[in-house]
């Protein structure tokens, strides 16, 4: 977490484009210019910019109540923060909510633009990783039982075709075949987003067909990579002894399918889970901004659109994350449904 926290600061710190222009205009004079590289902190050296960084993000962190010209002089417009101990008559070390700055642009605190958007970007990548593991771990089965058949060669042409096709030309084709040659039969729209605005003044409601489209786009890669995988490992696993002994004993296919195959067969398919999880979140941005869907990834494009870079900072930060803490989990549940795992370890 650390390395991504440096990497996504030092990159955007070097990045060309002049934030003060940017937040206050074109028309902005030298001393005013320079008031607000001051107030933002971009007139101080990168080390120390680094550490304040650090500092803001960090739930717990060290401040200085009383030197208003200390490095970490505790700015009560940033945060509210509760006090864990006393360093001294003037330092604190506190517990606080972490702090990824104000949009250049809205002047918005980037947490609360993100608890927005979080939600919506999560529940797209639930709903799309949740599609593909259903539909790939039934069509990877159903290929591995009928291998060799016109079954079996169909599913992986298609499981080729969905690894290789980009999600903007997906998005870009599901959207004019389903939202606009097929509309009056699907009732989909080719833009929208996931709370749509009543005609009739009532507020917002939401219109959850603007996610099916969205989520479908997003879940044809890891689709095809789960079927592809699911296919092989049950193929490994038909050919184990306990499958033959299950198969000597009696029991049905169906018995066999259930009870011994697919669990045995799902290690490999949770492992890519994660990373393809994590990788929807980016990939998001994208199949976002074709349909207009307001997540986390259309903020980052307005935001590398206008030199917003708090928000993209914070978006990509976010994203990053999320990714550290799957694979925690998904270490954890690897160890669950493989013993062996957990011994090893």
């Amino acid at each position: 977490m650390l390395g991504i926290i440096t990497i996504i600061f030092l990159l955007f710190s070097i990045l060309p484009g002049d934030s003060t222009i940017m937040t206050m205009g074109q028309r902005s004079d030298v001393s005013s210019e320079e008031a607000v590289r001051k107030e933002l902190g971009l007139d101080l050296p990168l080390g120390i910019r680094y550490l304040n960084y650090l500092n803001d993000i960090s739930p717990l962190s060290f401040h200085n109540q009383v030197n208003t010209e200390s490095l970490f002089y505790m700015d009560k417009n940033k945060y509210d923060a509760r006090t864990l101990f006393r360093i001294g008559k003037e330092s604190v070390f506190v517990l606080k909510k972490t702090y990824l700055g104000r949009s250049y642009q809205s002047k918005r605190l980037v947490m609360e633009m993100l608890n927005e958007a979080i939600p919506k970007t999560a529940l797209l990548a639930v709903v799309s990783i949740f599609f593909a593991i259903v539909a790939g771990v039934f069509f990877g089965v159903l290929s591995a039982v009928f291998k060799d058949t016109w079954f079996d060669k169909t599913a992986l042409i298609i499981s080729v075709m969905g690894m290789s096709l980009p999600s903007f030309f997906a998005a870009i084709l599901l959207a004019w075949i389903f939202a606009f040659l097929l509309a009056d039969v699907t009732g989909l729209n080719m833009f929208g987003n996931l709370y749509t605005v009543s005609d009739f003044g009532d507020g917002e409601y939401l219109d959850i067909k603007n996610l099916i489209l969205p989520a479908i786009t997003l879940g044809i890669r890891p689709l095809a990579t789960v079927t592809e995988l699911m296919r092989n490992s049950s193929l490994e696993v038909m050919s184990q002894d306990y499958i033959r002994t299950a198969k000597a004993k009696g029991l049905n296919s169906y018995k066999i399918i259930k009870n011994h195959l697919i669990k045995n067969a799902l290690n490999p398919v949770v492992t890519a889970i994660s990373g393809w999880l994590a990788g929807m979140m980016a990939g998001a941005v994208f199949v976002e901004y074709i349909f207009d869907y307001k997540g986390v990834g259309v903020m980052i494009v307005n935001g590398l659109e206008k030199y917003d870079f708090p928000v993209v900072m914070g978006s990509l930060l976010y994203i990053s994350i999320v990714l550290v803490f799957i694979s925690i989990l998904v270490d954890i549940i690897y160890g669950v449904l493989d013993p062996r795992a957990k011994a090893e370890k």
